[in-house]
């Protein structure tokens, strides 16, 4: 008997609801069983949702027929019990047709239209935000794995529900992966601890979090999981006796204080304790707190009173008490933390919550329903769906900014971060932030202008290094300036994704601008070698635009500003673009002019190109470049090689590796000559062979300083200093005339044996 007529044969009348199910003798298919016990859980819904559940059931079991698990059930019976979790939060009927469907479009070929004509626009959104991405096509699994996550977590931006159905998903799965082979469960082990589990954290599912890390880490590590749960099974009958005198004890003390109160006691989980074993390095028995105690009282004001209850019976342990009321955790957490020493001398650690604060601090966002459905007057604070919508919306600003999925993962894994600071604006507004982030983090959880513009920052009144990592009740104040903008280093030491990606969208930005008005340049120069004059980029003339769009379908680029951006990067050349551009308007009836080819000829270099020249001022971006090789400096003769990717890259006319370079490409070489209004100084290298004695650094510091020079690094190599040492400087000068004053100041030093500039 099918699946499908077993239900049918379980539920007669559907217009009964799904409730006779619970009073029927319990059928024998494992999968009808466990579709009973879900109906046990969907009281909270009315009869009409019940009828749709149940209508969705029909169809994920029709969809899911002959299908089987690794373990040899009937597939149907993991979306069943994946629903039963979710009802367990009593997410609304939508979301429980959508856990009941959730692998039919992936795993079935069911399409999203024939789900939103059968079961409505909303469900089969929220199924299709479920779907991975395996039908496409990737370079790599890695690759695949990367834009599959992108779609789930911009889909559980939009709709939360999402994320909770791939939670219980995932959990189901992890509970039930013995059947698979080692290698696969290794890898789905390793993605649930690196991100489903961090985002269950992240949105205060608690619960989930601990039971995710505890899977993941038996499956990695099953003799370390093993080894450490036969040391808390003996612990927990060592310390049996003491944890019931210390129940006792406090709900005699609670009595006497006229406090209603639920102690249930708390046990840390094996992986909790084997990551603080590692991050002390220490063994079993120095992890002290493996034991506590969860204290559940009637109101906020109690919880506080609690505290002082328990520091009259039992010493705290300094330093150790926390205040997660005042200032909630960044996914919601809310309780009181204090750490007491028993009566055997054992440190015993102790939370102080509401019923509302415990719902959420298991449940996180999810305890949205559960209070919506149950709701008995109890109030719950707006901050875990604040707070979990904050992270959401996070997700669409770096996912605006990031195009590569691999990037945008990388963004999210490093904002799910499991500890925080909490850092104050001016204005006394509480921020959360990852351990180890710095001002420039700050800034950018501000806003992204306040980032892009800041100079310095301020710690509680006094200056720091933008790279200073902040500390939990530091009071911070951003410096800015409207000239200023992101530095490339800020990338080594900002901690949050958002902060990464702003920084990264902005100098990405910035390159693309440059390099599209070099392309431009170049292309124009180019063109006028041919004779003609570069089409105007204005898109209502229209012959001008018909032009532009048949050279950028012949080149193979999205779009112009693209291909110009290659061009300037010598992904194209410009001679051979010109000349497709040049045939293309010939062919449209334009002619070559005399004065346009004679100013081209004029531009053209000594090498036949006709790239025409380009000037350095020291204002170019990341499309010009000056070779490390031979560090040119004004006065120096240049030229430019354009790489593929790279950009201009401007060495010395006398460089040795220039010359290679030439000697094997010699169409990406073009005229460069040095501006006449430089903007800023030049570094070159020099080196310095000095008598070894004391105060020799001073002199030759000294000496640089008089000539007006900068040193930017020095090198003393890894030899032992003898009686003379070479000391290789980059020092920063305007031009060749400044480095001939600096080299002649060096060499009336005392000290100073011999200088000279390097050279490849």
């Amino acid at each position: 008997m099918g699946i499908r007529s077993l239900a049918a044969e379980l539920l007669p009348s559907a217009l009964q609801g799904l409730q006779r199910a619970v009073s029927a003798p319990t059928p024998k298919s494992p999968q009808v069983a466990s579709f009973a016990a879900l109906t046990e859980k969907l009281g909270y819904l009315s009869k009409a949702e019940q009828k749709k559940v149940l209508e969705a059931f029909r169809f994920a079991d029709e969809a899911h027929l002959g299908q089987f698990r690794a373990s040899g059930e009937p597939y149907i019976t993991h979306p069943i019990a994946v629903a039963g979790l979710c009802a367990d939060w009593k997410l609304d009927a939508q979301a429980i047709m959508a856990a009941l469907m959730h692998d039919t479009i992936e795993d079935q070929g069911v399409t999203k239209v024939a789900l939103i004509e059968r079961f409505g626009a909303p469900t089969a959104e929220l199924v299709d935000g479920l779907t991975k991405l395996d039908k496409l096509q990737f370079n790599t699994r890695e690759e695949g794995q990367a834009e599959s996550f992108r779609k789930m977590l911009l889909a559980m931006a939009r709709d939360v529900r999402i994320i909770l159905i791939k939670l219980a998903d995932r959990l189901h799965n992890m509970r039930t992966m013995h059947a698979m082979a080692p290698e696969k469960r290794q890898r789905i082990a390793r993605e649930t601890l690196e991100i489903y589990a961090p985002i269950a954290h992240r949105l205060g599912l608690n619960q989930i979090y601990r039971e995710l890390q505890e899977l993941s880490f038996e499956y990695l590590h099953p003799w370390r999981h093993a080894a450490l749960a036969k040391a808390v099974q003996r612990a927990r009958g060592h310390r049996r006796d003491i944890v019931e005198r210390v129940r006792r004890d406090v709900e005699k003390a609670f009595a006497a204080a006229k406090i209603k109160v639920q102690v249930s006691g708390r046990e840390k989980t094996v992986y909790s304790i084997y990551r603080k074993m590692r991050e002390k390095h220490a063994g079993f028995a120095q992890v002290s707190d493996v034991f506590g105690f969860r204290l559940v009282v009637p109101t906020q004001a109690e919880c506080y009173l609690s505290l002082g209850v328990l520091h009259q019976l039992y010493k705290p342990v300094p330093g150790r008490f926390k205040d997660f009321i005042a200032i909630p955790k960044a996914n919601g957490y809310q309780s009181l933390h204090t750490t007491l020493v028993s009566p055997l001398g054992t440190a015993v650690e102790f939370q102080m919550r509401t019923e509302a604060m415990h719902a959420v601090a298991e449940t996180g966002v999810a305890a949205h329903w559960l209070y919506k459905v149950n709701d008995k007057g109890k109030n719950i604070t707006g901050d875990p769906q604040r707070l979990g919508a904050m992270w959401l919306q996070s997700l669409i600003d770096i996912q605006d900014e990031t195009r590569d999925s691999a990037e945008f993962l990388e963004h999210v894994k490093i904002d799910l971060f499991p500890d925080a600071v909490y850092v104050f604006t001016p204005k006394s507004k509480i921020l959360a932030l990852p351990r180890g982030a710095t001002p420039v983090d700050f800034a950018y959880a501000i806003h992204s202008d306040v980032g892009d513009h800041t100079v310095a920052a301020k710690v509680n009144g006094e200056a720091v290094a933008l790279r200073t990592e902040l500390r939990s009740g530091d009071v911070v104040e951003i410096v800015t300036a409207p000239g200023a903008r992101p530095n490339p280093a800020w990338l080594n030491m900002v901690r949050t994704g958002r902060a990464r990606s702003k920084i990264r969208h902005y100098l990405k930005t910035m390159e693309q601008d440059e390099s599209r008005a070099m392309g431009e340049k170049m292309l124009a120069q180019a063109m006028r070698a041919e004779g003609l004059v570069l089409p105007s980029s204005d898109p209502s003339d229209a012959p001008a635009a018909a032009l532009w769009q048949q050279l950028t379908r012949w080149s193979g680029n999205r779009s112009r500003a693209d291909l110009m951006a290659d061009i300037a990067l010598g992904r194209k050349i410009a001679s051979i673009v010109a000349k497709r551009m040049a045939q293309l308007m010939i062919d449209h009836g334009a002619r070559p002019d005399a004065v346009t080819l004679t100013l081209g000829r004029y531009a053209t270099d000594d090498n036949g190109g006709a790239q025409g020249v380009v000037f350095i001022d020291g204002s170019e971006g990341a499309t010009v470049q000056l070779a490390t090789c031979c560090r040119p400096i004004p006065g120096d003769g240049v030229v430019g090689y354009l790489g593929r990717g790279e950009g201009l890259l401007v060495h010395t006319s006398d460089c040795h590796v220039g010359k290679r370079l030439f000697e094997r490409d010699s169409e990406r070489w073009m005229q460069v000559e040095w501006a006449e209004e430089l903007t800023r100084p030049f570094e070159t290298a020099i080196m310095v062979l000095v008598r070894n004695g004391k105060g020799v650094l001073a002199q030759v510091a000294a000496a640089i300083s008089n000539a007006e020079a900068d040193i930017t690094h020095l090198d003393m190599g890894e030899e032992r200093a003898s009686e003379s040492a070479e000391l290789k400087l980059l020092i920063s000068v305007r031009d060749r005339l400044h480095l001939a004053d600096v080299l002649r100041t060096l060499r009336r030093s005392p000290a100073v044996l011999r200088v000279w500039r390097v050279k490849p």
